[in-house]
């Protein structure tokens, strides 16, 4: 009778094991598909970092030495994000990764951290994307090519 219990129990935690880590394993980035598309894996070493830009409440360009720019996308909002001074990156080893890294925010009331869901390492054109969607600069327009007449391409009408 003992065992029957101990099986009935064992069988309850593996399946609310199971539960949890499907629950905690399906957090993505909102529901952006850019973020989701251009996941990256880069690390900054924290000790580099020299400044950011806040793109909205969960997207940042981070300014590590060398001029090195990173696309930096949060696991969910962070609005106070957009008012702060400054903000704190938080990482056990001093890499700061999208797979344990959070970022601190302030807002005033209580610190809340907040995990890094995705890391990329931006070059000049991919940074220029990035600020023109959004809307931190204006896109640059190229004049469109002149019309040229082509021999031989006339209309011609039908009766």
């Amino acid at each position: 009778m003992n065992i029957k219990i101990l099986l009935k129990q064992y069988l309850i935690l593996t399946i609310s094991c199971n539960l949890v880590a499907c629950a905690a394993g399906n957090e993505t980035p909102r529901d952006d598909q850019y973020a989701v598309k251009n996941r990256g894996s880069d690390c900054i070493s924290q000790g580099t970092i020299r400044d950011y830009a806040v793109l909205d409440d969960s997207n940042l360009i981070v300014t590590a030495a060398g001029r090195r720019k990173y696309h930096m996308v949060l696991s969910r909002r962070a609005f106070g994000l957009r008012s702060n001074w400054q903000i704190g990156f938080v990482s056990p080893t001093g890499q700061i990764c999208s797979t344990f890294s959070e970022i601190l925010v302030d807002d005033g009331f209580r610190p809340e951290r907040i995990r890094i869901a995705s890391i990329r390492k931006l070059t000049p054109e991919d940074e220029n994307e990035l600020l023109v969607r959004f809307g931190k600069k204006e896109p640059e327009f190229t004049q469109a090519p002149a019309t040229q007449e082509v021999e031989g391409a006339e209309v011609e009408e039908l009766d």
